[in-house]
């Protein structure tokens, strides 16, 4: 009984772990969505209301973030716009590390190293998953009239 409890746990804390790296990038996303929702619901938009709103603004604050990040050229305004997605990420994934460390390790130094080591890796998550959206750049550029083919095939060697 005592063996099914460990794994138990270590499965546990995997899982856990796992979903804080997945559910980094909604960070922002969630926060602003929640905002947009708690404000529709006192404003008088009633449950249904706000939880449409609240999805919507979320989804819309994820899509624009996403489509702006993979768009934008210049390094700088990716940067900002990735430490937008980042920085809440970073401050969810200390929360849930001091939380999480907080099981097995007695509050003091390590559990601070803890949590600060599963922000980090939280923020970054984060930053890399939204990077994730940056179409490839091929170096390649179509000239009209160009022997240029998608798939990487010269003219001669396609059959009409």
């Amino acid at each position: 009984m005592l063996i099914a409890g460990l794994v138990l746990s270590v499965f546990g804390l995997g899982f856990f772990c796992w979903l804080l790296f997945t559910l980094a990038i909604f960070a922002l996303p969630f926060l602003a969505g929640l905002t947009a929702g708690l404000a529709a619901f006192h404003s008088g938009a009633g449950f249904i209301g706000a939880l449409i709103v609240g999805v919507l603004v979320g989804g819309a604050t994820l899509a624009l973030g996403r489509i702006a990040f993979a768009t934008v050229r210049t390094p700088l305004i990716r940067v900002f716009i990735g430490l937008l997605y980042a920085v809440p990420a970073t401050i969810a994934g200390y929360q849930v590390s001091f939380g999480l460390a907080g099981i097995g390790v007695p509050p003091g130094d390590w559990h601070e190293a803890f949590a600060a080591g599963g922000a980090v890796l939280a923020g970054i998550t984060a930053f890399a998953r939204l990077a994730l959206f940056i179409p490839p750049e091929t170096g390649q550029r179509i000239v009209e009239g160009s022997a240029y083919s998608p798939i990487g095939l010269r003219q001669h060697d396609q059959r009409g």
